[in-house]
């Protein structure tokens, strides 16, 4: 079986919770008062992080390293923050959230709840034994790296706030259930990494619509199929993409355009689309896909930026 959603449980603990209340508490000092040797520590103890937080000097050793993070950044065309709000879904350790702080948001909601209820390093390691003896994983919220009280996966996020002695806020929510009448609207909305893995991304847009005031950036798995140019999805019914059954969807870039318009957002900008090929690459492909070589035809998986206005 697959995971039902990327977010699910709906009976969970939503805007507040134990570890929230204690974050809200901790003095700035924390942050300016730790020795380098306490925040090597702390940061060692988390476990796993997967994504490179520059904690005042100390890089955090994420999956991800900071090189790459700020290629995303950059590569995201984030427009100018200053003043804005901003909704981070999916946050996980917060990177993007403390970036659009950095650039001057004036409020920013950073939103998840699947990896933050999540044992990040042991999850990992069963899906690795899983692999090796060739068995699917069960879904996370019928093991036991679920943890939607003591959130083991926020535990790297909460770290980088309190060092960084940030003002963003968190919001642990299935953000399905999110609603505008109760969190608002935002000016610009991040949407990364989330799309693939929601089981109906039409619906998942919709929310994104109904919460974006002005701008998404929706970054997603996406597949290029030569020769196909009308709208087409690839469906992973079980592991197949990365070993990761929360992995459901990956379109085309006319599948993703084609599914932010109709969720509702007037306008989409592709920022970045199927990575181009070498001319002799490019002709192999169309010669093995004439030949009807299965490499010439396969799905190119890459990653898509696109910018949807309201």
């Amino acid at each position: 079986m697959k995971e039902a959603s990327i977010f699910t449980k709906s009976e969970y603990p939503m805007h507040t919770n134990m570890k929230e209340d204690a974050l809200s508490t901790q003095s700035s000092s924390y942050a300016t008062n730790m020795a380098d040797t306490e925040i090597a520590k702390a940061v060692n103890e988390i476990g796993f992080w997967w994504h490179s937080i520059d904690l005042n000097g100390f890089i955090t050793p994420g999956g991800k390293s900071q090189q790459v993070l700020h290629n995303e950044w950059r590569a995201m065309e984030v427009p100018d923050l200053r003043g804005k709000s901003v909704l981070d879904i999916g946050a996980w350790d917060g990177f993007f959230s403390f970036e659009a702080e950095r650039h001057g948001a004036e409020s920013i909601v950073a939103l998840d709840h699947y990896v933050w209820a999540t044992d990040r390093p042991g999850l990992a390691k069963y899906r690795q034994e899983c692999m090796r003896v060739a068995r699917e994983p069960d879904p996370v919220e019928t093991t036991k790296f679920w943890n939607p009280v003591d959130l083991p996966g926020k535990n790297g996020f909460d770290l980088a706030h309190r060092i960084l002695d940030s003002k963003v806020t968190t919001r642990n929510q299935d953000f399905l259930l999110a609603s505008s009448a109760e969190i608002g609207t935002f000016d610009v909305v991040f949407f990364l990494g989330v799309l693939y893995h929601m089981q109906n991304p039409l619906e998942s847009l919709k929310k994104v619509a109904e919460l974006t005031r002005t701008l998404a950036i929706i970054e997603t798995h996406a597949v290029e199929i030569l020769g196909q140019a009308q709208s087409l999805a690839e469906f992973y019914p079980t592991s197949e993409l990365n070993g990761d059954p929360s992995n459901w969807w990956g379109p085309n870039i006319a599948a993703l355009v084609g599914l932010c318009k109709a969720a509702g957002f007037s306008r989409v900008v592709v920022k970045k689309g199927p990575p181009r090929l070498g001319p002799i690459k490019s002709m192999a492909r169309h010669i093995a896909a004439t030949l009807r070589i299965p490499w010439g035809t396969r799905a190119r998986h890459y990653r898509a930026i696109v910018h949807a206005w309201k």
